[in-house]
């Protein structure tokens, strides 16, 4: 059984099955079953469930409880709307608030992604933890608290969700690689306004994918 002594960790193991679909979409989150299968109280899972509910990966539905968010193409492409603008804006920002180590970071990052991509023949993108996420490091770095609080508490697990049950994120994992690369060569150059031309194209090609492919996220 999984030790699980606070509502952080229930909520961190929820999230996460949550988002790899262990917990499918439009799942019912029953109290008295998740309690007896994690080993908690009904209190601290209660509070948990409401964090996923404030983070909007969780509804609550009447007559039904709790649910796990469905897939939605238009809530989808809202989304990816606005993280062309705002995602470019946290480039501009970053280009300029980024120091030589956080470059040096984001280029170890990167190494990482190629190195995993080597060895599993190109086959997926990485989806690593938050503070090794290509994206959501350069939102930390833009310095912005609006910009953070919205784009990684608020769309930030949503968008992982939808990229890591899609049935083609595998379809350019290569080319997504590519991109990252010039968007970090631009930071490098602190050249703001291309690294956030660069960040929007590279999200508009998801887009592109996320509709072309029924209700899937590159």
């Amino acid at each position: 059984m999984i030790e699980l002594t606070s509502v952080d960790k229930i909520y961190s193991h929820l999230l996460e099955a949550i988002v790899k679909g262990d917990i499918a979409p439009s799942a019912r989150l029953r109290e008295t079953e998740l309690a007896v299968e994690l080993g908690v109280g009904r209190g601290p899972l209660r509070e948990a469930i409401h964090k996923l509910e404030a983070r909007k990966m969780v509804t609550k539905v009447p007559n039904v409880g709790a649910q796990v968010i469905a897939f939605d193409e238009r809530e989808l492409v809202e989304i990816y709307q606005l993280r062309e603008n705002l995602e470019a804006l946290a480039c501009e920002l970053a280009a300029q608030n980024m120091s030589d180590t956080k470059l040096a970071e984001l280029a170890a990052i990167l190494v990482r992604h190629e190195a995993y991509l080597a060895s599993n023949d190109g086959q997926t993108y990485i989806d690593q933890d938050p503070d090794l996420d290509f994206h959501f490091f350069i939102i930390q770095c833009s310095e912005n608290q609006w910009l953070i609080r919205l784009l990684c508490d608020e769309l930030y697990h949503r968008v992982r969700m939808y990229r890591y049950q899609s049935a083609h994120q595998r379809s350019r994992p290569a080319k997504a690689l590519e991109e990252h690369q010039g968007i970090f060569q631009a930071l490098s150059n602190r050249d703001g306004e291309l690294a956030a031309l660069l960040m929007k194209r590279h999200i508009q090609a998801a887009k592109r994918l996320l509709l072309s492919s029924n209700n899937t996220v590159n």
